[in-house]
């Protein structure tokens, strides 16, 4: 039997950023990733945030098999060993962030799995404050987040970095926010490069938004929400409404 590998999205999926302090990660949903893993198959990350974005709000209670991050531009083990890295050349990054521009946008660019932004934030991880991308710390230039306040503006912001920058980069509408990841790179990619390194494998996916699209699509059995985009939900295989569900489906799923 194939050796069962289960990625999950983090905002939306498994980790709820406007809910009460004890509600952002259920622990339903801690439990049963503890209870597959024992079972013997892998659970891991596969998100747009960065490393550094990850671990502050997990610490303590999961420990992934493995991190996609920054939709696949920076993938790392359970022990943030590197698997995968690609980065933005730092001159389009700066055209970009020209374009977004950090006076009417937050961003946030991942180094080397650390978030570097242009202002200061309450945030309880590391992170840089910058001027500009030259004054930021060495390394790849994983992927850069602009926050919006629209779904309409996210997705017009989107296809305008697409259409100006599309030779370089790919931008992917995340509700409201766009991520920017270097060419070639999705979440899709991402598992794609996750099967490379494990082997002969079954994969299953889960995400609730337009970005998760290229998860949903590669993985072989592929799960979203009641409140996902209608495309998304078209794409998926089943519709569930926890993660936990979707993990006990894994489990008790025959090759």
């Amino acid at each position: 039997m194939k050796k069962k590998v289960f990625a999950s999205d983090f905002d939306g999926t498994l980790y709820f950023y406007l809910a009460d302090d004890e509600d952002k990660l259920p622990q339903a949903s801690v439990d049963k990733i503890k209870e597959y893993q024992a079972a013997g198959h892998l659970f891991g990350l596969c998100t747009g945030r960065q490393v550094g974005g990850l671990t502050p709000f997990i610490s303590g209670k999961i420990k992934p098999d493995f991190y996609i991050t920054s939709t696949g531009a920076n993938i790392v083990d359970g022990d943030l060993n590197d698997i995968f890295r690609r980065g933005i050349d730092r001159d389009v990054a700066d055209a970009i962030i020209k374009l977004a521009d950090p006076k009417e946008h937050r961003i946030s660019i991942d180094i080397n799995g650390i978030i570097h932004v242009f202002a200061e934030m309450d945030y309880p991880g590391e992170y840089h404050v910058i001027d500009t991308i030259y004054d930021a710390m060495p390394g790849l230039v994983h992927q850069l987040g602009i926050h919006t306040e629209s779904l309409e503006e996210a997705a017009a912001l989107a296809a305008k970095i697409n259409k100006v920058f599309g030779q370089h980069i790919n931008a992917f509408q995340n509700v409201i926010e766009v991520d920017v990841a270097p060419k070639g790179c999705t979440k899709g990619e991402g598992v794609e490069n996750m099967r490379k390194f494990y082997g002969d494998i079954k994969l299953y996916g889960i995400g609730d938004s337009i970005n998760d699209l290229p998860l949903i699509e590669r993985s072989d059995v592929s799960y979203t929400f009641p409140y996902a985009p209608k495309e998304v939900q078209e794409k998926a295989t089943k519709i569930v409404d926890t993660i936990v569900e979707a993990l006990e489906d894994s489990m008790q799923d025959e090759d």
